[in-house]
């Protein structure tokens, strides 16, 4: 398995993972597929911010991706950033988030990325340990905030600050 940037190239294959959450989990919220030029729309926004989008590559397939995204567009909060990461179904539970996500936070903190956010529909224990096994701590958690699938669904929030840095260069 490779891990490596993504490109426009690869968003039909994300997009047919993500969308595998959408129709079939409640871990998205979203609750109509999204099309390969949607997915290329995010993507661009990504990258426009200069912030990385990564896949995970395994005999010439993309079996997960992530990526960061502004936590909010005031500009104090510019070194703060949402994390996100998506696995095709068969590829959960192996190893392949844990590095594909450690790679993505390796990148942050060469990008002097102060705080990185991760929102998790809750209940959902491996995202949770996931975040939790590389440092994360839980800092909020939202009770019935999205409704699909005829549930109410909580979200909890977990932070892991990469730099003890005090002021930003």
């Amino acid at each position: 398995m490779i891990i490596r940037p993504a490109t426009l190239a690869d968003a039909e294959d994300i997009t047919h993972i993500y969308n595998y959450y959408i129709l079939d989990s409640v871990i998205s919220f979203e609750e109509q597929p999204v099309t390969p030029q949607a997915m290329e729309e995010r993507m661009r926004d990504v990258f426009a911010a200069s912030l990385p989008w990564l896949v995970a590559e395994s005999s010439g397939r993309i079996v997960g991706y992530a990526y960061a995204a502004k936590w909010n567009d005031r500009a104090a909060y510019r070194f703060s950033v949402q994390s996100t990461i998506y696995l095709e179904q068969a590829r959960r539970g192996v190893g392949i988030g844990t590095r594909l996500y450690q790679a993505l936070l390796d990148d942050l903190r060469q990008r002097k990325v102060h705080a990185v956010i991760g929102g998790i529909a809750l209940p959902n224990e491996a995202s949770l340990r996931l975040h939790e096994k590389l440092g994360y701590r839980k800092v909020a958690h939202f009770e019935e905030v999205g409704y699909k699938f005829g549930q109410w669904i909580d979200v909890g929030y977990w932070e892991l600050i990469l730099s003890l840095i005090n002021e930003p260069a």
